[in-house]
């Protein structure tokens, strides 16, 4: 019998707060890659989504880039993993861990593209599925494929509103818009779950409003704590003000973590310390409303970072309360 995926954070925004992780080795962009995933493997891919699976982690997160210029290569790199692969590998060898698109540019394809990938991934995943969005960054990306950078903001909007006709219960999904326009093309299989999550990632003005306006959830990129709280209300306030009165999953990116004494150099930034004082840490970002959190662990090894999210799943998530 298939185990059933864990909740995801927006089915229990009243409870601990949730935590999951943006994968190593799947993306190698030098702001944030150790030394180590340079020569990794997919088998190490398998053993760290494992290892977030068996610490109660509620997702693990695969970004998207298809190519990269020459331009930004020294500080992106070109190593990016497509999301759909990775994590439809990755389904297969996980039990309850929820797969989140961190973030799909989705204005790069079609939404009928989109919905077949994506459903598909939810189906042979048993239903755990998030899809993130975001508007994308990398001019020549969107010039490649014939996509105008310069509308990538109206080209997401629609795109979320075409997702959701095609990534709901209806075989022959229906959408007609400025951009595109679709209906009696059958897609199956359907989604295993009967509404796939869609969380809408960026900190800009637009990517907020979009967040509020359209998305079950928001990811910020970037912003620091001393940031989030207004943020937050700015959120909460163009939602009410358009009479949305669902829940919405709001996110934060965490400092980078080391759970215990180090021993060595691990940046400035990074928290460390015992699990009671880094949950302790950890809480204010509840306080502010947010309901799921994203970390980050400085590691030497994957075997150090599998040693990480078994520690901080075990000692530091059941303080999260």
């Amino acid at each position: 019998m298939p185990v059933p995926p864990q909740e995801s954070p927006e089915e229990r925004p009243e409870r601990r707060l949730a935590y999951g992780i943006q994968l190593p080795v799947q993306s190698q962009s030098t702001l944030y890659a150790e030394a180590w995933e340079a020569s990794a493997a997919p088998a190490d891919l398998v053993e760290i989504a494992r290892a977030a699976d068996r610490a109660g982690f509620a997702y693990i997160a695969c970004c998207d880039h298809v190519a990269i210029p020459r331009r930004l290569a020294p500080a992106m790199s070109t190593v990016w993993y497509d999301p759909v692969a990775t994590l439809a590998h990755l389904a297969a060898v996980t039990e309850r861990v929820r797969l989140l698109s961190h973030v799909a540019v989705v204005a790069l394809r079609h939404p009928l593209v989109t919905a077949k990938q994506y459903a598909t991934l939810d189906h042979l995943g048993g239903g755990r599925l998030i899809l993130g969005v975001g508007a994308g960054h990398v001019r020549e990306e969107f010039e490649a494929l014939g996509v105008d950078f310069e509308r990538r903001g109206p080209l997401l909007d629609e795109s979320i509103d075409a997702l959701r006709a095609a990534l709901g219960p209806e075989e022959y999904p229906e959408h007609h818009g400025k951009e595109y326009d679709f209906e009696g093309l059958g897609q199956r299989p359907r989604p295993a779950q009967p509404r796939v999550p869609l969380w809408v990632g960026g900190s800009s003005p637009a990517a907020v409003r979009r967040a509020a306006l359209k998305g079950d959830g928001w990811l910020p990129q970037g912003d620091p704590r001393d940031r989030l709280p207004a943020q937050i209300a700015r959120i909460k306030d163009l939602r009410s003000r358009a009479g949305i009165e669902a829940p919405l999953t709001v996110g934060a990116i965490t400092e980078p973590l080391y759970v215990g004494r180090p021993g060595w150099d691990t940046g400035r930034r990074t928290l460390t310390g015992a699990p009671e004082a880094l949950a302790e840490s950890l809480r204010a970002y509840r306080a502010m409303g947010v309901h799921q959190i994203q970390v980050r662990f400085r590691c030497r090894s994957r075997a150090e970072l599998t040693d990480q999210i078994a520690v901080f799943g075990a000692e530091v998530a059941p303080a999260l309360d």
